[in-house]
């Protein structure tokens, strides 16, 4: 489907804008999961001023979503109305560091921030090296793997809002909580501080390669996947009730359950984002019948069904 092209008139409304604006762009080449639908506007900005310039001339009835990296993201096959924002790499994914601070751009990948701490023989900051998205991701949903999660290592965040207004956010502002912060869902985070500890630069590195081999051997990470399809529910685990429910291996469509690591779904070539999504609340109807215990998606699910 495509959706109007709104782009001319948000160029005329915006004559110093010097970011790209994109018509019907398709989302699925931005998603780990290669699904879904186009975004009716897809909007890449030049640097900080230029997102917050155009945030306080853009309409105030047009939706808009942030995707990072799209490790964590089911587009659905109608695509997305609206405006869809996408921090590039070149403007927004600078990482440096300075003492036992790390700063970095939300675009930054969270293993680019590791790599860099570990650069600078700053510990603490190994757990990122086995997430698989962005730094703006990490903020908003506190990412955490191996026995770390954001708020243990943030300072600040600094987000623009749909006004425009530039804000600072320390690490209590950030209301964190299991994979959530309480931060107004419509802020952009577009940079961010870290403290780790000065530690010797060997035993960063030796925490690093566990995390990447524990990666490597328990989680289909060259699989179409979005990473951990749902939170694990207190004291106890998502993929052992998943396990537990007769749901590893299980099909629908083109997507299927990761034999691998139950708690994944993979796309086995020619899923849609219907397929996916199908999948997972399968799986949950299943663990619930199971064992009474709803589970929660962790992936984030965008966009409108396809009619």
């Amino acid at each position: 489907m495509a959706f109007p092209d709104i782009t001319p008139e948000l160029k005329a409304a915006m004559p110093d804008l010097r970011g790209r604006l994109l018509a019907n762009q398709s989302l699925a080449e931005l998603t780990w999961f290669r699904v879904g639908g186009p975004a009716q506007v897809l909007f890449t900005p030049a640097d900080e001023d230029d997102l917050a310039y155009f945030l306080k001339l853009l309409p105030n009835e047009l939706p808009v979503y942030v995707v990072g990296v799209g490790s964590n993201l089911i587009v659905r096959d109608g695509g997305m109305a609206g405006v869809v924002i996408r921090l590039s790499p070149r403007a927004f994914g600078e990482t440096s560091a300075s003492g036992d601070i790390v700063s970095a751009g939300t675009a930054a990948l969270d293993k680019r921030v590791a790599e860099t701490a570990a650069a600078a023989n700053i510990g603490g900051m190994e757990f990122l090296f086995g997430i698989p998205g962005t730094i703006g991701g990490a903020l908003r949903m506190n990412a955490g793997a191996n026995g770390g999660e954001t708020k243990d290592i943030l300072i600040e965040a600094v987000g623009i809002g749909l006004d425009g207004t530039r804000h600072v956010f320390n690490n209590a502002d950030m209301k964190f909580v299991y994979r959530n912060s309480g931060v107004d869902p419509s802020i952009i985070f577009t940079s961010a501080r870290f403290q780790g500890a000065i530690t010797d630069a060997e035993t960063v590195r030796a925490r690093m390669k566990e995390v990447q081999t524990h990666r490597e051997t328990a989680q289909p990470i060259r699989e179409k996947t979005g990473g951990s399809t749902f939170k694990n529910p207190p004291g106890n685990s998502a993929w052992k009730l998943i396990d537990a429910a007769g749901c590893r291996g299980l099909r629908v469509g083109g997507a299927q359950v990761s034999e691998m690591h139950c708690n994944f779904l993979i796309n086995t070539g020619n899923a849609t984002g219907h397929d996916i999504e199908t999948l997972g609340e399968t799986v949950r109807e299943r663990v619930k019948a199971n064992s009474g215990i709803e589970l929660h998606w962790e992936i984030k699910r965008i966009g409108i069904e396809q009619g």
